[in-house]
């Protein structure tokens, strides 16, 4: 992840809480520059870089996650660094659950792996339908 958003010259790393915080952090240290996260805004709604950490103006920031199942984390924490007063230039994320049909609005996106994993409303449920018990290990 690191190496692939080198290209892009992020002077920040930044993560949503709390799958992205750990990796903010490590692809920042790889890279050389700093690594924060953003966490749920409770006042505003989405996300915001709190707990002191700010951005300045035109900060370029690579936002990176662990799992991409819908995209909302990331697209939150895009918004979060452009209401910061920074530049989102590249998302990234370990493994990609989307089969690529995310979009960050047109921002560069890389993942690790892709994973393939059918997930179902209740009522679509195959196995549900079919009576099978849920296994609990």
């Amino acid at each position: 992840m690191a190496e692939w958003g080198r290209q892009f010259t992020p002077s920040t790393v930044g993560g949503p809480t709390t799958g992205g915080v750990l990796l903010a952090y490590e692809v920042a240290r790889v890279l050389g520059v700093r690594g924060i996260f953003c966490e749920t805004d409770e006042q505003h709604g989405g996300r915001a870089f709190q707990r002191g950490f700010k951005l300045q103006p035109g900060e370029r920031v690579m936002v990176v996650d662990d799992i991409v199942t819908t995209g909302g984390s990331l697209v939150d924490a895009v918004e979060a660094v452009r209401k910061g007063g920074g530049v989102p230039v590249c998302v990234a994320a370990v493994a990609d659950r989307t089969g690529g049909k995310v979009d960050f609005g047109g921002l560069p996106f890389f993942a690790a792996t892709d994973v393939v994993m059918e997930s179902y409303e209740a009522a679509a449920c195959p196995l549900c339908q079919a009576g099978v018990p849920l296994k609990v290990t």
